[in-house]
């Protein structure tokens, strides 16, 4: 495969993810306003959002299983097919005002998102081990695109038809469309069956490989950013509600906030090779407290743009950080299983902390949501720092 086609393969996955991604973070944008208008106990209102997580989390491993019979390719078409299918239930859900049809079309865009979730690592197999980092930034970087069009879209379709928010989610179905033909382009190198059983057999045991260290620290530092960034996310259209603030005053700092997730991705690849893995992910977690200590000083609409932004650029240093640093700790026959556990932990993660936004926003509040988080920010700093003081040592040492 030439250089040309390996970068062309980055850049088909690079508008894969954008299209993917405006499709979630319009239903980001107005799954939660939605749910709490539909919910039948207001501490159901985050439901069909968790229910994406839960979709993502339960389609990892099955997805990391098609990937390796069918092929990257293969598998990526069969989930803008699902992205279809999940509009068109959100869709009808609406229209039929219930509830947990709603919620099943959630968690169908989260199964979808089980197969895009494979995208930056599709990128990085298709590149030499130096531009990996490089190459898993601009993909996510796709998010850009995503954060203009998807508060743009939901805002501007939110309100056509006799019925609400309905119209937003048929859109859905025209994105995964387009995906569709999009991934159609892929030419993703494959092996053969009876060479990937055989390099199955001569990889080491799950196990052995999540007692790694730095696979430790990769998952610790993806949970993190997910958790954090999802349990904001989630919970911030309907703290917006309950104090005053309009719908698309909620998409607008929406939009800010994926604009932080996505913006750096242009240059993340590049920090990391200059700075390191360790220092990016230490950096990532600094701005994560730093977003909590917004998120408690006020509920002004410049808290929340200001917040939600500054989350968005801790999670894009954790997750990238967190995803590269585990393309090195995996043999090739190693990496389906691998990219597997590593995406269902860290789904299944923000799975339980999506689910429990709502109770915890109604009881406890905002800050009472952003406190929660804390422990998992110091969980994860400690295993940083752990890793980089023993480098150290060993290296004064030797």
């Amino acid at each position: 495969m030439t250089a040309k086609i390996k970068w062309n393969n980055v850049y088909l996955l690079f508008t894969s993810q954008a299209l993917f991604q405006t499709a979630s973070i319009l239903v980001i944008t107005l799954s939660g306003v939605v749910g709490l208008q539909m919910a039948p106990d207001k501490n159901l209102a985050t439901l069909p959002l968790a229910m994406i997580t839960v979709g993502t989390a339960g389609m990892m491993i099955p997805a990391s299983l098609i990937i390796r019979k069918l092929g990257q390719r293969n598998a990526f078409m069969i989930g803008t097919l699902i992205g279809v299918l999940s509009g068109l239930v959100s869709w009808y859900g609406i229209i039929q005002n219930s509830f947990w049809l709603f919620s099943v079309g959630n968690m169908l865009i989260g199964t979808y998102q089980g197969f895009s979730q494979y995208y930056r690592f599709a990128a990085a197999d298709a590149i030499p081990d130096y531009a990996k980092s490089k190459a898993i930034s601009f993909v996510i970087a796709g998010g850009i695109v995503a954060a203009f069009a998807g508060p743009n879209l939901a805002r501007f379709t939110q309100h056509l038809g006799a019925v609400p928010y309905a119209y937003p989610y048929f859109s859905i179905i025209l994105l995964s469309v387009v995906a569709l033909g999009v991934v159609s382009f892929l030419k993703l190198q494959r092996t053969s069956a009876v060479q990937t059983n055989e390099a199955v057999k001569k990889g080491r045991p799950l196990k052995e490989i999540i007692k790694n260290k730095d696979t430790i620290l990769a998952i610790l530092a993806s949970s993190t950013a997910f958790a954090v960034m999802g349990m904001s996310m989630t919970v911030t259209p309907i703290a917006m509600h309950s104090v005053g603030h309009s719908s698309d005053s909620s998409a607008t700092v929406i939009q800010w906030h994926v604009l932080g997730m996505f913006l750096p991705s242009f240059f993340t690849g590049m920090l990391i090779q200059k700075f390191g893995v360790y220092r990016i992910i230490i950096s990532g977690l600094a701005i994560l407290f730093l977003y909590i200590i917004i998120a408690l000083m006020g509920t002004g609409f410049a808290h929340f743009v200001s917040a939600l932004f500054i989350v968005g650029l801790g999670w894009n240093f954790l997750f990238i950080g967190g995803s590269s640093l585990l393309t090195k700790v995996y043999r090739p026959e190693e990496k389906e299983k691998t990219q597997a556990f590593h995406d269902f932990t860290v789904f299944a993660v923000i799975s339980i902390a999506s689910f429990f936004a709502g109770s915890l926003f109604n009881y406890w509040g905002w800050n009472g949501v952003n406190i929660v988080l804390i422990p998992m920010l110091i969980i994860t700093l400690i295993a940083v720092i752990r890793i980089v003081m023993s480098q150290k040592n060993s290296v004064s040492n030797q």
